[in-house]
């Protein structure tokens, strides 16, 4: 974990999971994260989630916004803004406010776009 300033000048924290670096079990952490390696169980944070092109997630992922441009096989929960990069391999389902896949990208799944009121009643 480092250190990183965001735009807004606040220093933030960034969980990297190197490529080569494989882990099992549960993740919670108010910063972001950048996964390079392979994860399978639950993350969970307050920040933003960015699955590299080397990045394998089995599992759940649970953020504010999610750049995914690796592979995912399992649940998506995203608050705000999901992007599925060109070079994404997503399997399962997505609950998210906004969503962006760009040409390329493969998606086989459900996607559930959430509104701020269905939030509030979840």
């Amino acid at each position: 974990m480092k250190k990183v300033r965001n735009g807004n000048g606040d220093n933030q924290e960034l969980n990297i999971i190197a490529n080569g670096t494989s882990i099992t079990g549960d993740i919670t952490s108010g910063g972001d994260f950048r996964i390079e390696g392979s994860v399978k169980g639950k993350i969970e944070t307050k920040g933003r989630i960015v699955v590299g092109e080397s990045g394998v997630v089995v599992g759940e992922l649970a953020c504010t916004n999610a750049d995914i441009m690796g592979n995912v096989k399992g649940v998506l929960k995203v608050t705000n803004l999901t992007i599925l990069k060109s070079t994404a391999v997503f399997e399962g389902d997505v609950d998210t406010k906004k969503i962006s896949i760009e040409t390329g990208a493969k998606f086989i799944g459900n996607c559930t776009m959430i509104s701020q009121q269905s939030k509030q009643s979840m």
